[in-house]
């Protein structure tokens, strides 16, 4: 049984490796608050949610459009959903503490834990075949519909009559029927069991011979003399006492058994690992139903994007905004609109903490939230996909570098360069300012063109005025300029719009805003 809710052709693999950025995206794009937002405190939650938005960089467009529809079903069916992702978490943890003989080494003990565990099964797989039943009509996603109709086709009436015909079966209440040769030195070898048919009027009689004689008064009585013609096998006791014959007669029952007990072992993991994978897929829709609920309170806009197909680069959308930061301040914050078709680069300048590196962030997380399936955090969207998805962002001094800070930056350009691929997004935040005006400008200018040649889409972020003048100067028809809008008394729109680059970054507007009780001190803008 396959679940096939992330993948159309494959099992979800939550082992599998992340990108080798892993920790730069997180860090850059403070991923850790959308992680958080999606599992509350559920750590399982929080590990499938990484790991899909993670290797979401890997996806394909039917791949992306087929996850954009099974969540489709779950924000409709956010009920039947939960239900069908708590019978997985509770199939797993019942079996869990259902632990006795899990690591016994007796054939005997694996084949009653098995046993129990397999009544287990049978009830949460009923369940899950009930929910099939009586909700699949509300669901309309092709990968709900497959998953729905193999339940219902696998899991049909007939299964459970032979899963609890099976399961009476094994427990051998009638005991064990073994067959066994003799082999060298007259040891038993070739030990098999063999299905116990014992006819109801043989039933009878053992019974009778077993339990009822035993206690019926006089030796010779004409019914002991009936039932003591039966002499189809041979039968002896061993004495209660006798510690050497017990343990003897438990190697001769555990070597008739092994074969079953293993195989039973063998096919309630089977089962285990339907629940597990279940478990796993559902628990990334999971999180998208709690993250769709935390952010509608708050009037913050949701869409499912659509793809753009081609082998440019096109970003087309209106009130994009940063989910993080809405998440964090709890309300609905300001969204950007874009219109770049065929644009590989594009220069953002303008005023300080004029929501510069707010919308840097926002376009690595739509990106990943659309390539994984998700809806996206604007009021609409379209955009081609990328094959891999690296952030090159500004980090504060560390005391521990053994070079500069501009040694540091091109050092992690080298290894990004080292692992580009043709289709890749790279998000660059103030880069390379940590040396002059002229010498970061020429370092970015080179760096840029060379990524541009291969087809890769560069958004950068900078207050390097000759190196963002000089391409616009240049008017590529791939390129687009915006600019932190700034209002006439100085205060931040935190909108951005198309605009030749600024010379300026308004800083003496902050500087204002701190220092306004010294009216002594002027200010002039370069």
């Amino acid at each position: 049984m396959k679940v096939y809710l992330l993948h159309k052709d494959r099992d979800f693999d939550l082992k599998e490796k992340l990108p080798w950025n892993e920790e730069a995206l997180v860090q850059d794009l403070e991923l850790n608050t959308l992680f958080k937002a999606m599992a509350g405190q559920d750590e399982f939650i929080q590990q499938v949610v990484k790991q899909v938005l993670l290797r979401a960089v890997q996806a394909d467009p039917g791949e992306v459009i087929y996850r954009q529809e099974i969540l489709r079903d779950c924000l409709n069916n956010k009920t039947v959903v939960r239900e069908m992702y708590s019978v997985a978490v509770e199939t797993i943890d019942k079996e869990k503490k259902n632990y006795w003989g899990i690591f016994s080494k007796y054939p005997d003990s694996i084949l009653y834990r098995s046993v129990e565990v397999l009544e287990l099964y049978i009830q949460m797989l009923h369940k899950l075949r009930t929910i099939a039943d009586e909700q699949s009509d509300r669901f309309s996603s092709p990968g709900f519909t497959r998953l729905f109709q193999m339940l219902k086709t696998e899991l049909n009436d007939a299964y459970f009559e032979t899963l609890k015909k099976y399961q009476a079966e094994l427990r051998f209440q009638n005991g064990y029927l073994m067959s066994a040769r003799l082999g060298k030195g007259n040891k038993g070898t070739g030990y098999v069991l063999r299905k116990l048919n014992m006819p109801r009027l043989v039933w009878w009689k053992r019974l009778i011979k077993n339990y009822i004689l035993p206690n019926w008064d006089g030796e010779q009585s004409w019914f002991r003399r009936v039932v003591d013609r039966d002499t189809s096998a041979y039968t002896f006791y061993i004495s209660s006492r006798d510690e050497g014959g017990v343990r003897a007669l438990r190697d001769l029952r555990d070597q008739g058994i092994n074969l079953v007990a293993n195989s039973l072992a063998q096919s309630d993991d089977h089962i285990l690992s339907f629940f597990q994978a279940l478990r796993a897929e559902l628990a990334f829709f999971m999180g998208c139903l709690a993250l769709h609920e935390q952010l509608t309170p708050m009037d913050a806009p949701v869409v499912f994007p659509g793809i753009e197909q081609g082998a440019g680069h096109s970003h087309v959308f209106t009130g994009l905004y940063d989910v993080c930061l809405s998440l964090t301040m709890k309300k609905k914050i300001v969204g950007n609109d874009m219109a770049a078709t065929n644009k590989s680069l594009a220069i953002i300048t303008g005023a300080n903490q004029g929501g510069k590196s707010t919308f840097l962030r926002s376009m690595g997380l739509s990106k990943l939230m659309m390539q994984s399936g998700m809806f996206v955090p604007a009021t609409s969207f379209r955009a081609t996909l990328c094959d891999s998805l690296i952030t090159h962002f500004r980090r504060e001094e560390d005391s521990g570098m053994k070079s500069g800070k501009l040694d540091e930056e091109l050092d992690r350009m080298d290894k990004i360069i080292d692992r580009l691929t043709p289709q890749a997004m790279i998000l660059f935040n103030e880069s390379f300012a940590a040396t002059n005006e002229r010498e970061g400008s020429e370092i970015a200018r080179q760096i840029v063109t060379a990524l541009l040649d291969h087809n890769i889409c560069v958004f950068f972020v900078t207050h390097l005025y000759e190196f963002a003048s000089g391409f616009y100067r240049r008017k590529l028809d791939n390129a687009i300029f915006l600019k932190a809008e700034r209002q006439s008394d100085g205060k931040r729109s935190f909108r951005l719009a198309e605009g030749e680059p600024l010379q300026t970054s308004y800083g003496g507007d902050l500087y204002r805003e701190v220092f306004a009780e010294q009216p002594s001190i002027q200010i002039h803008e370069k």
